[in-house]
Parts: structure tokens; C-alpha cells; sequence
């Protein structure tokens, strides 16, 4: 006899840490893309960006490059969260989750635009440990 069971409630799958490490990482990203694109419409931006400028400091080949660097490390990120053994990955996660959030925070400083503050407000009301904000890697330069 066949039988099909029918499930009308929905089931709390038990996800691992390195898949939920991995997921934040892939977030702060996602945020970092979010926050930029939005500030690309802030009046004098664009005048801003034509002038050579990324926030307060010049674009150079060095602040090129720390910028890339900054935004390389969440897309590593979100590999090495699911292949470092669980030691390391405790550690590196930790680290750079307080590297973030400083960076992070440092960036809210003197900023007064709503869409800042909310994706701040919304990641600690998520429980990251890090938040994404756009121009990171302007305003720290």
C-alpha cells in the first residue's frame, strides 16, 4: 500500500554554524552593494566621484587597492567559513567580525542619511556581529 503523509506544519531544520557564518558573510556583502548603489543618489555623489574623490580622501592606486582589499575579504569569507577547521574558523571569524564592526561603526560616525543608520539598526537586530555599510572602503581610506 502507498501511502503519502502529508505535512501541514513546517519543520525548524538544525543548519550548521560554518553554513550560518558563510550566510552572514554573504550578507554584509549584499548590504555593502545595497548601501552603495543608494549612495550613488545622494546629491553631489557622482559630482563627488568625476572630481576623483571617494568620501573626504583622493582615489589612488593604494586606496584602490585597500578598498579591493576590504571587499575581498567577506566574498573569501564566505568560502573559508564552510572549509576552515573549526578552531581556526572560530578565530578568523571572530576576528574579523570585530574588524568589521569597528570599521563599520567608524564609518557611522558624523553620518546623518536614515539608510545608514537602519542597516546598522537591522543587522544588530539580526544578530550579525558585523554590519554593511556602503563606503567602507571610502571613508576608512
Amino acid at each position: 500500500m502507498n501511502t503519502i503523509n502529508k505535512t501541514t506544519e513546517m519543520e525548524d531544520v538544525k543548519i550548521g554554524v560554518k553554513m550560518k557564518l558563510s550566510a552572514l558573510w554573504v550578507a554584509i556583502m549584499l548590504l555593502y552593494i545595497y548601501a552603495d548603489i543608494l549612495s550613488l543618489f545622494r546629491p553631489g555623489q557622482v559630482e563627488e566621484m568625476i572630481e576623483g574623490l571617494m568620501g573626504p580622501f583622493p582615489v589612488t592606486q593604494g586606496s584602490l587597492l585597500a578598498a579591493s582589499i576590504l571587499m575581498m575579504i567577506p566574498a573569501i569569507m564566505v568560502f573559508l567559513s564552510l572549509t576552515l577547521n573549526p578552531k581556526v574558523n572560530r578565530r578568523v571569524n571572530i576576528i574579523l567580525g570585530v574588524l568589521y564592526t569597528v570599521v563599520n561603526i567608524s564609518n557611522l560616525i558624523g553620518e546623518a542619511w536614515a539608510y545608514y543608520i537602519l542597516d546598522f539598526i537591522r543587522n544588530k537586530e539580526n544578530g550579525h556581529n558585523f554590519s554593511g555599510f556602503g563606503r567602507c572602503s571610502t571613508r576608512m581610506l
